[in-house]
């Protein structure tokens, strides 16, 4: 490969969570004596960072002044080369792109200008732990459709309960997970063609988050939710960032796409009247750095390599965790592993499995907060000879036993 993904950074010291944050809050705990962590939960990548990215960064740093500024036509004409060239998207314009401060700041600041406070909004679940906190701090009330399981054992949305739940409720709001995190679900055209139809009966503005919407595995193609209808293109606000794909969480720098003039005017006029979402030029420089033409085949070859990932992880599991299931991701990073039968065929429960990883240094997370009720959300992106380590010790030391 031409970029490296078997480097492991070290990342102690370097205000990173995924491995100084060990045993704080939701983190898992800290390894024993003897043990190095392996960290397997947040949602960031353990690569060293794409070139490209750190010299756009360190190019402007080398400027010495850092006063106000306006996005750039490079940025807007960044966004929307990398859009038609990934997503087939065409006619996007520098209106429609707006910079949010984080898809999560996104996603509120929508709800906020089109429901009231009480209001409920329809989500799916197994959910993204980020909206659930996000969404009720906000004071909106989450009404879950759940996903379900087919006999491939690929998940599916349930039309008929989400069609059910939103005119039960008088719901004219729903979030859209688009790939689907934690479930590393990749959505059909024809499915999210289905929901957006049922959106449209019920007069329900959607929010879809697609900041997944690059890291997709061989065989799946990424649908931008507003692409399938002109009605879905009018009455969606979509999500996206850099962060997921090149690392960048740390920078912060989302952006809307709303093709909606009045629906972008009320977003941005939420956004504005807070004066939260100011972009930082360094982030802004930053996306440029990874929306260049290295970013394209960095892209390609990080897919292949959480593919490789994936592979190893999911082979393992079938010969060595005889209990434990999973539907086998499509996109994300992420595995969503059901441990129900093996808990009840071992006597444990989800927190031992969840203690014992941790205290052999593989930091995985608890799907609970995600409504897994015995599940473990497992983070693949990472060199694979930490895979292999990991899977190795949870062998010995926890699933083995």
């Amino acid at each position: 490969m031409k970029y490296d993904f078997t480097t492991l950074p070290d990342r102690h010291g370097r205000d990173s969570i995924a491995v100084d944050g060990l045993g704080k809050g939701f983190a898992p705990d800290a390894p024993q004596p003897g043990f190095d962590a392996i960290p397997m939960w947040v949602a960031d990548m353990n690569f060293v960072c794409l070139p490209t990215i750190q010299q756009a960064v360190i190019e402007r740093v080398q400027h010495p002044a850092f006063g106000y500024f306006d996005p750039t036509p490079e940025y807007y004409g960044s966004i929307i080369r990398w859009q038609e060239t990934r997503n087939d998207v065409t006619g996007l314009t520098a209106e429609a792109i707006g910079y949010e401060n984080g898809v999560l700041g996104g996603v509120i600041s929508a709800l906020n200008c089109v429901c009231s406070r009480g209001d409920k909004v329809l989500v799916h679940s197994p959910t993204y732990i980020g909206f659930t906190k996000s969404i009720e701090a906000a004071g909106y009330r989450i009404v879950h459709s759940p996903l379900k399981l087919d006999d491939q054992g690929v998940w599916r949305m349930d039309f008929e309960d989400m069609e059910r739940k939103l005119a039960q409720n008088h719901i004219h709001a729903a979030v859209f997970c688009s790939p689907h995190n934690p479930c590393g679900r990749v959505w059909e055209r024809e499915e999210i063609e289905c929901a957006m139809d049922i959106y449209r009966q019920h007069d329900c503005v959607v929010i879809s988050d697609e900041i997944w919407s690059d890291i997709i595995l061989p065989g799946h193609k990424h649908i931008p939710t507003q692409s399938v209808s002109e009605d879905a293109h009018m009455r969606t606000v979509a999500l996206y960032a850099p962060s997921k794909t090149f690392n960048l969480a740390g920078l912060v720098g989302s952006y809307h796409i709303i093709y909606n003039e009045t629906l972008r005017d009320r977003v941005c006029a939420v956004s504005n009247k807070t004066h939260y979402n100011e972009m930082n030029v360094i982030s802004m420089h930053a996306l440029i750095g990874a929306y260049q033409q290295q970013g394209y085949e960095w892209l390609d070859e990080l897919n292949e390599v959480i593919e490789g990932n994936v592979d190893y992880f999911c082979n393992y599991v079938d010969k060595h965790f005889a209990g434990v299931s999973y539907s086998r991701p499509q996109g994300t990073y992420m595995v969503f592993l059901d441990c129900t039968e093996w808990c009840r065929e071992h006597g444990r429960d989800i927190q031992w499995l969840l203690d014992e990883g941790a205290r052999v240094g593989v930091g995985y997370q608890d799907g609970r907060p995600f409504h897994g009720p015995c599940h473990i959300r497992v983070n693949l992106a990472l060199p694979l000879s930490r895979v292999r380590e990991a899977c190795d010790r949870l062998d010995r030391y926890v699933f083995g036993v």
